[in-house]
C-alpha cells in the first residue's frame, strides 16, 4: 500500500457512528488519564510518561504554571459537559487554586509559576493571562459560582494592563509590579487571546469581547499573514513591525514559523467569522489558504507529521513532530469541511488522523507522546512526561461539534437540547 494513500468510502468520517463512537471514548480516555493530575496541596501534578506525578525538582513542591492550571480548568469544565463523574471536583480544585495561590493580591494580575510557598517566576504574561480568562468563560458556561469574579477580574486586567488599542493587540510581559519587560510583541499570546476572547463573548455574550478577538485576527491574519503568502508570523517589535531574526525559548518562542499555530489560526477564524454573523467575509478565505499552504509546506511527506518550526524558505527547522500541530490540524480540518469545504480537507483530516493514531497516541500507558524525533520516536528533548491534555481533548471533540463556535458551547446546547 502506498504511504500517501488515503481511503475516501464516500461518507465524511465525522458522520459516521463508529468513528463518532472512537473519538468520544479517546476524549473519555485523555479525561480519565489526566484525572491523576490533581494534586492534594493544591492545583495540578505535571505527568510522566504513565500517568504519575513527575518528581518535584525542588523543595518546595511541585511547580504549577498559569497556563495549565488554567487549561486544566477549561478541560474539565468539558468533561463536567460530557457528564464525566468527578470533573467539577477538578474545575473547583483549580479555581481556588487560581485565587489562592496564583493571583498576585498586591499589584493584581495572575503569577506565571508558582510552587507550594509563593511566586517562582512572578512576570505577568498575556499568554497565561489568555487562559485565565478562557477558564473563567468555561467555568461560567459549566455554573461555578466563581467565575462571574473570575471573567471580570481577567478582563479589567487584560485591557488595563495588556491591551493597545492603538495596535488592536496585547503587549507581552510585565513584572510583578506591572513594568514592562522589554518592547517583544508575539503572536501566540494574541491567538490564544483570541479564542479566550471568543469564549467570554458566549459566555457572556458582551459584543466587546468578539470586537477585540476580530482586530487581533485582522492584524496578525489579514494584514501580515497575508502579506507573507499566508505564513503566520511569530515574532515583532513594539511598533508591530516583523522581526524575523527573532529567538526566543523552544517551547513557546522559537524562531522562524510556526506550521501548528498556522492551523489552529484557520480553525479560530472560522469561529470568529460565525460568531460575528458572517460579517467578516475575508475570514474563510483566509482559513482556507492558511490550513492548505500549511499543509503544503509544513507537512512531512515521508515519514508524516508536522514539522514543529520552519524557516523562512519553508525548510524544516525543528524538524521534530509534535503532537500539538496535529491536533490543531485535526480540528482544523474537521471545521473547515463542515463549513462548506471540499473534499482536501476530509482527505487532510484522515491523514492526520491516521499519522496521530499510529504514532502519537499512547495505547500502552495513555495520553498522546509530546514529541517524536525525525525517525518518528518519542524523545524528550522540550517536554517531560504528558505535559498536556488540552490539544488533544480538542482535537478528539471538535469534530463531534457543529462550526460556529467553541466546545463548552457546542456542549452546552447538546445538554440544553436533551432536557
Amino acid at each position: 500500500m502506498a504511504e500517501g494513500w488515503i481511503g475516501t468510502g464516500g461518507i465524511d468520517l465525522t458522520e459516521r457512528p463508529v468513528h463518532r463512537d472512537w473519538l468520544m471514548a479517546q476524549a473519555a480516555g485523555l479525561i480519565t488519564f489526566f484525572g491523576a493530575a490533581l494534586n492534594p496541596a493544591g492545583g495540578f501534578f505535571a505527568l510522566d510518561t504513565s500517568g504519575r506525578p513527575l518528581p518535584a525538582p525542588g523543595g518546595n513542591g511541585t511547580v504549577r504554571h498559569l497556563h495549565e492550571t488554567t487549561r486544566m480548568v477549561h478541560c474539565f469544565a468539558i468533561a463536567h459537559l460530557l457528564g464525566l463523574p468527578g470533573a467539577d471536583r477538578m474545575v473547583d480544585h483549580g479555581m481556588a487554586f487560581l485565587r489562592g495561590h496564583h493571583e498576585d493580591r498586591a499589584h493584581g494580575g495572575w503569577f506565571w509559576s508558582v510552587d507550594d510557598t509563593g511566586p517562582v517566576d512572578a512576570t505577568k504574561q498575556a499568554y497565561g493571562h489568555a487562559f485565565v480568562l478562557l477558564a473563567g468563560a468555561s467555568a461560567k458556561v459549566v455554573g461555578h459560582p466563581d467565575a462571574d469574579a473570575l471573567i471580570a477580574d481577567a478582563t479589567a486586567v487584560l485591557k488595563t494592563r495588556f491591551w493597545d488599542d492603538a495596535a488592536g493587540a496585547t503587549t507581552e510581559e510585565y513584572s510583578a509590579d506591572w513594568q514592562p519587560l522589554g518592547d517583544y510583541r508575539g503572536q501566540n499570546s494574541n491567538m490564544h487571546l483570541t479564542e479566550a476572547l471568543m469564549a467570554a463573548f458566549e459566555a457572556t455574550g458582551e459584543a466587546g469581547y468578539l470586537a477585540m478577538a476580530e482586530r487581533i485576527a485582522g492584524l496578525i491574519i489579514d494584514r501580515h499573514a497575508r502579506a507573507l503568502g499566508w505564513r503566520v508570523a511569530e515574532h515583532f517589535r513594539a511598533d508591530w513591525s516583523l522581526d524575523p531574526d527573532y529567538e526566543g525559548s523552544p517551547m513557546f518562542r522559537p524562531a522562524g514559523t510556526t506550521p501548528g499555530h498556522a492551523l489552529e489560526w484557520s480553525r479560530l477564524l472560522i469561529q470568529l467569522w460565525e460568531l460575528g454573523q458572517r460579517r467578516q467575509g475575508w475570514m474563510p478565505e483566509a482559513a482556507r489558504a492558511l490550513f492548505l499552504h500549511t499543509c503544503n509546506i509544513g507537512w512531512d511527506d515521508a515519514g508524516g507529521g508536522f514539522y514543529y518550526t520552519l524557516d523562512w524558505d519553508d525548510r524544516a527547522a525543528r524538524s521534530d513532530r509534535y503532537w500539538w500541530p496535529c491536533a490543531e490540524g485535526i480540528g482544523a480540518a474537521a471545521v473547515l469541511r463542515k463549513s462548506g469545504g471540499d473534499r482536501r480537507f476530509e482527505d487532510w483530516y484522515r491523514r492526520i488522523w491516521d499519522f496521530t493514531a499510529r504514532h502519537l497516541i499512547d495505547t500502552a500507558h495513555g495520553g498522546w507522546h509530546p514529541e517524536l524525533d525525525d525517525d518518528l520516536r518519542p524523545v524528550t528533548r522540550v517536554f517531560a512526561g504528558k505535559p498536556d491534555l488540552y490539544h488533544a481533548l480538542q482535537a478528539c471533540l471538535i469534530p463531534l461539534l457543529p462550526p460556529d463556535g467553541s466546545i463548552t458551547r457546542g456542549l452546552a446546547a447538546q445538554v440544553a437540547a436533551a432536557r
